[in-house]
Order: C-alpha cells, then structure tokens, then sequence
C-alpha cells in the first residue's frame, strides 16, 4: 500500500502527458514497440530512485511495476530486466528529460489559506544550499571534486546543491546542480541561476551566505521583495541604506525600503567588485523591487 502511495503521489504529480513531452523535446522516445524499459518508464524510475533509496536498481523497479501496470504504463507481457539491462535503459534516456520534467512541474503549491505559506499577502521562498555524496567514480571525482581539500578530503565526491523552495510547502521552484569545489561553484555564484524564477508578490527569504549587491539587485530586479540575513562590522549600515536607497531612486523610482537590524549586527560593508558583504555580525536586510 505505501508504494501505491508513492507512486501514486509521483504519478499525480508529473502526469504521463508531462513526461511523454519532455522525452520528445530530446528525440529520446523508444525505437522499438516491444521495448521493455520505455522511456517513460525510465522516467518514473529516476524519480522512484529518490523515494526509494535504500533499494536496489531491481527493487525500485518491482515496487514501480505493478502501479504501472494499473496506470496503462507498463505492459504485462514484459519480464522484469536485471539491472543491467536497467543500467543501460537510464543511459539511453539520459538526464536531459529527466531535467525538463522536473522544470515543466516545479511550481508552488500552496493556496491563499495555507498556513505559513504567506506574510503581509506575499508567498514566502526561501534559497538555501547543501551538499550530496555521489558515487567514487573517476568521473564524478572529476567533475564534482571531494570537499574539504587535501588534508581532510571527503570520503565520496560531493556535489553542490542550492534550491529555491516554496517555505509553505517545501515544494521546489528551481534546483542548481553543480562542483564542490571550483571557481564560481560556490553557493552565492549557483543562486544566481534561480532569481530568474523569482515573480512579484514572493517575498524570498536567505542566508547570509547569499547577500551581495548585485544578488540584491538580480533577485529584486524580478519584482520579488527579500527579507536576507545579513551581516556586517563597522558603521557602515548607514552607507549601504544611502547607496541602496539611491539605486532604487535612481533605477525604478520612488520605493520603499525597511531594513531590520538584528541584535548586534552593526552594518553592511559593500565590497568594491560588486559582490559579497563583510559578515562579522548578524542581522536581516528588507528590500523591494
């Protein structure tokens, strides 16, 4: 019953029509009608990995077949393939249908009378980063890298994770993939990629790992407010709130900004390329777009 739960959360969620579209975006539809492991199947089961992680390929795979079969999505006659032929199966797809699925459904869910989900009649997001082990191959160490540099290197190869979530719901709007380690892999640099999915009336909620002038500028640039931890040392609050406040004057008229300053945080220290901020101390920067 739990798997029928599952997939059937899965299958609610990304409707066959979804996944059938964004297989033919990249030509990936199977060349043969007898094939066992279709593409749309193999769709579902990259999904499935992640709810059923602690299972084999095999084992995920027997779990999705019979909801499958009652949804029209897998035919009776097919025997169950070993995992090799399911090895090949995921390669032949390809993770590029995979990637448009998820951005043709990733949305925010939550009605107007879900509670926690708004503040003063915004929708609350929030963009925050993690790291993921991914498997020790030679590829991914490549790739992806090992956190914690030579001394104290990671066990597997991590990769970088930074998501854009509705804070109601948790429901995700946007995900950044990238390296550990490397020039522009940070989480501030794969935030970037995510304000584009930013509309009028959310109000994005972050740490102050993600303030910066211009993440400031990009993220309220969409017509989003932001409600950002911040920190700064020295007295130079005042200074930030006059360039601030001259931008917006300058750039998008007349608008109002608020900036609560948290207990003992003293200021923001703009840097001079346009980046990030001195973060001695604590605090919450409020602006408008």
């Amino acid at each position: 019953m739990t798997d029928w739960v599952s997939v059937g959360v899965l299958a609610g969620s990304v409707p066959r029509d979804v996944v059938d579209a964004a297989v033919a975006v990249y030509g990936r539809e199977s060349k043969r009608s007898d094939g066992k492991l279709p593409a749309h199947v193999m769709v579902y089961f990259a999904m499935a990995l992640a709810l059923f992680a602690e299972d084999d390929y095999e084992g995920v795979l027997a779990r999705l077949a019979e909801p499958l079969m009652a949804w029209g999505c897998w035919d009776a006659s097919w025997s169950m393939p070993g995992s090799a032929g399911i090895t090949q199966a995921r390669q032949r797809l390809g993770a590029e249908p995979v990637r448009e699925v998820f951005e043709r459904v990733a949305r925010p869910v939550c009605g107007v009378l879900t509670r926690g989900a708004w503040l003063a009649g915004r929708r609350l997001v929030s963009v925050d980063g993690s790291e993921l082990d991914v498997p020790d191959s030679p590829a991914n160490a490549e790739f992806f890298g090992y956190a914690g540099g030579a001394t104290r290197r990671s066990a597997f190869p991590k990769a970088r994770l930074v998501t854009l979530v509705e804070t109601g719901s948790r429901a995700p709007i946007g995900a950044v993939i990238g390296p550990v380690v490397g020039k522009g892999q940070g989480e501030q640099s794969l935030a970037r990629g995510l304000y584009p999915l930013l509309e009028p009336g959310m109000l994005l909620l972050a740490d102050r790992n993600f303030y910066g002038w211009r993440d400031w500028c990009a993220a309220t640039d969409t017509g989003a407010d932001v409600l950002w931890r911040a920190g700064g040392a020295g007295g130079s609050l005042s200074r930030f709130l006059c360039m601030l406040i001259l931008g917006l004057l300058v750039d998008v008229g007349a608008e109002s900004v608020g900036v609560v300053q948290g207990e003992g945080a003293e200021g923001l220290s703009p840097a001079g390329d346009g980046g990030a901020f001195d973060e001695a101390a604590g605090g919450a920067a409020l602006g408008g777009g």
